[in-house]
């Protein structure tokens, strides 16, 4: 279910990098990674909401990633789909805000 939604997103792309991770983009810029051998998920988050998210069992600091602004989930099933499908479209709108407003208009 998680690649398939990550893929379903207007412009998402995907690519194995580092090892095992399979990582989802937008404009080359990732906003998801799925770590094919760990099963562990890396969301972009709102640093508002960090303190409260790693509060929850089985989320985290993502390892490597900016502090307070990237979560880590130990499986997929921490979150109800309806909230892993929320977190996942919120992180690829975090990253596509950064992107140029040309750009952006593209995948809205």
């Amino acid at each position: 279910m998680f690649r398939e939604y990550c893929l379903s997103l207007l412009g998402t792309t995907e690519e194995v990098k580092w090892g095992d991770n399979l990582c989802f983009m937008i404009e080359k810029k990732i906003f998801a990674f799925y770590s094919l051998e760990a099963g562990t998920v890396a969301l972009k988050c709102n640093p508002e909401e960090f303190e409260e998210l790693i509060a929850r069992d089985g989320i985290q600091q993502a390892w490597h990633l900016a502090k307070r602004q990237w979560i880590g989930l130990t499986d997929l099933d921490v979150l109800s789909i309806p909230e892993l499908k929320k977190r996942i479209t919120d992180s690829r709108g975090f990253v596509l805000s950064k992107l140029p407003k040309k750009i952006q208009e593209l995948y809205r």
